[in-house]
């Protein structure tokens, strides 16, 4: 499972977390998770996000 960093604001996707609060379950990747999603904290795009190695 790899974890994905918003950019602009630093907010984490954890593929193991999902985002629950978002509608994400658990275990989704990230290419799973659909083109429209937005940062929670910042409300930038998918594409605003680098995978980061924790």
């Amino acid at each position: 499972m790899k974890k994905w960093q918003c950019v602009v604001c630093g907010w984490i996707y954890d593929e193991a977390e999902g985002a629950p609060d978002e509608g994400i379950p658990a275990g989704t990747r990230w290419e799973d998770v659909p083109d429209d999603f937005i940062c929670p904290d910042c409300g930038v795009g998918k594409e605003d996000f680098e995978m980061v190695e924790i």
